[in-house]
């Protein structure tokens, strides 16, 4: 018997241990960098899509795609809020005039942009 083989089909190496072929892993011990979304990313691929969760921790794709989600969520939230003040009619006079106003409207905006993006790009 071989002491290593590599299984094409799901691009693992394998090394003989006794009587068992054993895979080759390796943790590697990235810092993560993500934020707020890649967390609510992570803990939601770990209770819901654990099988997809676990592939990408074994190949060492998951925090390059948990930066990935919460960049691309980031970068969606801000321009639905930008859109959403801008038909609320949000301005900076408002915000002169009645700050309290303001920072009640832009909360609800935020909290609704947010909700959008979270339901259409983390939870899927």
């Amino acid at each position: 018997m071989k002491k290593q083989i590599y299984d094409e089909k799901n691009g693992m190496s394998y090394t003989l241990h006794g009587d068992y072929y054993l895979p080759d892993l390796v943790l590697r011990e990235e810092e993560p960098t993500y934020g707020k979304y890649g967390m609510l990313r992570k803990q939601f691929l770990k209770e819901h899509r654990s099988a997809r969760y676990q592939y990408m921790l074994l190949t060492g794709k998951l925090n390059e795609h948990l930066n990935q989600i919460d960049q691309e969520v980031r970068e969606q939230v801000e321009t639905l809020m930008e859109q959403m003040t801008e038909k609320q009619g949000v301005t900076e006079e408002l915000k002169a005039q009645d700050q309290m106003k303001w920072v009640r409207l832009m909360n609800n905006i935020k909290a609704s942009a947010e909700e959008i993006i979270l339901k259409n790009m983390v939870y899927v």
